[in-house]
């Protein structure tokens, strides 16, 4: 491995606004996927949903529920010559995201572990999901995709996650979970789920297995892809030490960059200076956004301390249910939680928190006609 490349706070946030595709956004989401790996999705629309918002500011032209279509095409279900993503979690996660195609083998060793496990979420079936099975799957692969409203049974499931649930409902998921259906489109944000084999390629299903250390690395490389610049654990560090680049802030853990990128942050040190008196433009970043999605290096990096905080008791949250963090130039200087009015079609703030100096009026007024409402 190579020894650690020495860069400045300063340096290594410009690279990550070039890397991530800020300063320059991709010409296309397929490009943006290639890029990072993967994009996560998450239902909550608040001011617009995660994916979105994260894409908004990475693919040029973003209109609100690209994603969706390119997931799930126009009011009908994508052909699957047509598809370039799909959705799963990240293995031995909960997080759900839109990935590549070339990312299915290295989600089947996971997806075969939840068979095996106990979980009201995503384990292995109990006796009544079970014996429901052959019934899903053959009026599945008879009607196209369905969602547990589309079964007549209002039997409710023994044990359940996020409130109560049907057990067709809670049988669908886990077959989702353990790959023997996929999402093939939502209506209205309820999943529709199809046979793997309606919805990925044929080529992309035969992929064998590969072994674990293959996956890890993998996962590991992801975490880098997705990211730019991270820490490393042990163990994943362990499996790609040949592919990565040691670097050195001052105030920081040792994080690290694909040997790709590498030359994209010394030439980030090399222009820090020029840089710092170039003009701010105001950004508002995804509540998970890959920027700051590792909480300790937003703080040591970026001197940001920042909690997501939608599923925090009201009581208890700092900046509020779906605050926006502020990025102005190579700094973040603080936050504002916009939340729709959709009764009134408008944006309303419902609390801000900006450095003095900067001002986010315009930037709102943007983000408000993008959403398709106004500012209040």
């Amino acid at each position: 491995m190579s020894s650690h490349l020495k860069v400045s706070q300063l340096a290594a946030r410009r690279f990550l606004r070039r890397a991530q595709g800020i300063d320059a956004p991709f010409p296309s989401i397929a490009t943006a996927l290639a890029h990072h790996g993967y994009v996560q999705i998450d239902p909550i629309n608040v001011c617009g949903r995660m994916h979105d918002l994260i894409l908004r500011n990475r693919v040029a032209g973003y209109r609100e529920g690209d994603l969706a279509r390119l997931l799930y095409g126009h009011g009908a279900s994508l052909p699957v010559e047509a598809r370039i993503a799909f959705e799963h979690h990240l293995p031995d996660t909960g997080v759900l995201v839109a990935f590549e195609l070339e990312a299915w083998p290295h989600l089947l060793a996971a997806m075969r572990t939840r068979t095996r496990v106990t979980s009201a979420w995503s384990g292995r079936l109990t006796p009544r999901e079970r014996e429901l099975v052959p019934r899903l799957l053959g009026e599945i692969a008879a009607r196209g995709p369905l969602g547990s409203e589309d079964f007549q049974d209002d039997r409710r499931a023994h044990r359940v996650v996020w409130g109560a649930s049907s057990l067709v409902k809670s049988a669908l998921q886990k077959l989702f979970f353990h790959g023997r259906l996929l999402i093939a489109d939502r209506n209205k944000n309820r999943r529709r789920y199809h046979l793997p084999e309606r919805v990925l390629p044929a080529a992309i299903l035969a992929l064998p297995e590969p072994p674990a250390a293959d996956t890890g690395r993998w996962l590991a490389l992801l975490k880098l892809r997705q990211r730019r610049l991270a820490a490393l654990k042990r163990d994943e560090l362990r499996l790609v030490e040949d592919a990565v680049q040691p670097v050195a802030i001052e105030g920081c853990p040792t994080l690290y960059c694909l040997h790709e990128d590498a030359a994209g942050l010394a030439a980030a040190e090399a222009d820090a200076i020029a840089a710092a008196d170039a003009p701010t433009t105001i950004t508002l970043l995804a509540p998970l956004d890959p920027i700051i999605y590792d909480r300790r290096v937003t703080r040591t990096l970026w001197n940001f301390d920042y909690t997501w905080e939608a599923y925090t008791p009201p009581a208890k949250r700092v900046r509020g249910h779906y605050a926006l963090p502020v990025l102005a130039g190579t700094e973040l200087v603080g936050h504002v939680d916009p939340k729709i009015d959709r009764g009134a079609g408008r944006l309303r703030v419902m609390s801000r928190r900006i450095r003095r100096g900067h001002k986010v009026a315009l930037t709102l007024r943007e983000f408000a006609q993008w959403l398709g409402v106004r500012t209040s």
